[in-house]
């Protein structure tokens, strides 16, 4: 036995959660170790044969106030604390009476459990725990002599070095400390998430002063959405088989207060889903709600769009997508945002696609697609994706910022400005609402061919405007069928402004008859001027979609 090494002869045991707890009750009953403990754990463990000391009996004082108080006394805090390997710690203890923890098995109330059932306000406060964080951060601070486990994943090892007599090493007490420290960060951070959402500030306490320039109103809303420190936490939810590539290490972690995003969402069928897998299958998800209510399928590949449609069914809407480049849509990810039908099912049969996401299936397109599709994955998610901050993580850093929706004014057709051409007429312009929509899910610079509420071709991901025009037009034309010029006649959206005339004129010798782009260029002049001489209609909407 090495110097650091310290034998567990007492415990203290307070723990919501008691699975497990037998077989730490089986090393304690062979070893002889005295345990203290409260409430329903000290009668779990008397009923496991433990003998137990009530925490009562160590204080001298009731558990009270519907058990918010329990163990917050100096009679136990002080056995916690106190360092051992400190000779005048240890005078001062046996100068008071009161005898050291060993070993703190402590799990905590369950603050998350509680929000997502829905409890209201006063039961999701009763289980704010305060004793055991107390506790369990007074023995992780104190790990030269106390362990502290708050993982029941530990309780066969702590068993067994309790029952063996050892003890845990210096090195190996601070280890649990630390696993420790991060429960109750974590814990901390869900109730912070938690308050943030429910306890707002309120109008009678006034706001940190404007800068020269800055409205009260501007200062107020930046102070409610980006705290001074951002504090957020995510579980572990399962380890992936690896990241973007092979040589890359990923997990994935879950929202403990939410339980119906696509996270969580439910796998009916296929593969384990990879890392690769849940992005595509996130963009896809996404894209297909910023066009509802109407029913929609997108065909998502490497995080973009190579088809978007809306149809009157969920099948036609498969197949109008899918035509926009049936040639990208083999191994991509497809997204509907209405019941995946059986037709729509027979529809996505014959293609080979890596995962399909939907709110629902009918029976009999969920038994075809499980049968002859036996590797599809086949994901159901309960809800909508829900505006949220995102985060990106930078060297020493992390960018958070609102999600991009289509909830901006210039996202309403209504504020568009008419800038060259007549007006669109009625299907025209159920065109260029659907593009501008489409393409805020597509990557910057980002150009989008739309027509009859469909895609039909898409230049994403170029270093200039131009480059993505061409891609649009070129993929509009070549991927449809030998001899179909799908550019002639459709509509065109762009996520920014055209920064020359040249991507434009792109687009107008293609044939496209009417463009929606945000405007604001130093050369609009020079672009709003090449539409009127084509006769082509164009739109600026004051907003713009970029997606980095």
């Amino acid at each position: 036995m090495t110097n650091s090494q310290r034998p567990i002869k007492r415990a203290l045991v307070s723990v919501f959660h008691k699975e497990g707890i037998e077989v730490l009750a089986q090393a304690f009953i062979d070893a002889g170790t005295e345990v203290v403990s409260t409430g329903s754990t000290a009668a779990k463990l008397a009923e496991l044969g433990v003998n137990v000391t009530p925490v009562e009996q160590v204080t001298g004082f009731p558990e009270c106030l519907d058990g918010r108080v329990k163990t917050l006394d100096p009679h136990i805090h002080a056995g916690i604390l106190a360092d051992m390997t400190n000779p005048e710690h240890a005078a001062k203890l046996a100068e008071l009476g009161i005898k050291p923890f060993d070993l703190v098995v402590v799990n905590l109330y369950p603050f998350a459990d509680t929000v997502r059932s829905g409890a209201d306000e006063a039961a999701t406060i009763e289980k704010i725990d305060i004793g055991g964080p107390s506790m369990v951060r007074g023995a992780a601070k104190n790990s030269a002599t106390v362990a502290i486990v708050t993982d029941p994943a530990d309780y066969a090892l702590v068993a067994s070095r309790v029952a063996n007599g050892t003890g845990f090493t210096l090195e190996e007490r601070r280890w649990l400390a630390a696993k420790a420290f991060a429960h109750t960060a974590s814990y901390d951070a869900t109730i912070n998430e938690w308050t943030s959402k429910h306890w707002p500030k309120p109008a009678t306490i006034e706001a940190a002063p404007a800068a020269e320039g800055e409205t009260d109103a501007a200062v107020e809303a930046v102070e409610a959405k980006f705290p001074k420190t951002f504090t957020r936490t995510w579980d572990k939810a399962h380890v992936l088989r690896y990241g973007e590539n092979s040589h890359q290490q990923a997990a994935l972690y879950v929202d403990p207060l939410n339980q119906n995003g696509f996270a969580h969402a439910e796998q009916l069928g296929g593969k384990p889903m990879s890392y690769n897998n849940y992005v595509d299958a996130d963009a896809a998800w996404r894209a297909v709600w910023d066009l509802a209510p109407a029913i929609a399928v997108a065909v998502v590949k490497h995080n973009n769009p190579c088809g978007l449609a809306i149809g009157e069914t969920a099948a036609e809407a498969h197949q109008k997508a899918h035509a926009c480049d049936p040639v990208s849509a083999y191994g991509g990810v497809i997204a509907c945002n209405s019941t995946v039908t059986l037709d729509m099912a027979n529809s996505v049969r014959p293609i080979f696609t890596e995962v399909i996401v939907a709110p629902d299936y009918e029976p009999e397109a969920l038994e075809l697609l499980k049968t002859k599709k036996k590797n599809l994955r086949i994901l159901k998610v309960a809800e909508p994706p829900h505006g949220h901050a995102q985060f990106r993580q930078i060297d020493g850093g992390v960018l958070v910022q609102d999600m991009d929706l289509i909830n901006a004014v210039g996202d309403d057709p209504n504020s568009w400005k008419l800038v060259s051409g007549e007006p669109a007429d009625e299907q025209t312009l159920k065109d260029l609402v659907f593009a501008w929509r489409a393409i805020r899910c597509v990557k910057s610079n980002a150009i989008l061919v739309a027509h009859d509420q469909a895609t039909v071709g898409i230049g994403m991901g170029q270093v200039n405007r131009v480059d993505s025009c061409h891609l649009a037009v070129e993929r509009a034309n070549t991927l449809g069928g030998e001899g179909v010029d799908r550019a002639k006649g459709s509509v065109a959206a762009s996520d920014a402004f055209f920064p020359f005339a040249d991507g434009a004129e792109v687009l107008i010798d293609a044939g496209v008859k009417a463009i929606v782009q945000p405007g604001g260029s130093i050369r609009d002049e020079e672009v709003i001027e090449a539409a009127k001489k084509a006769g082509v209609t164009m739109y600026l909407t004051g907003t713009r979609h970029f997606f980095h």
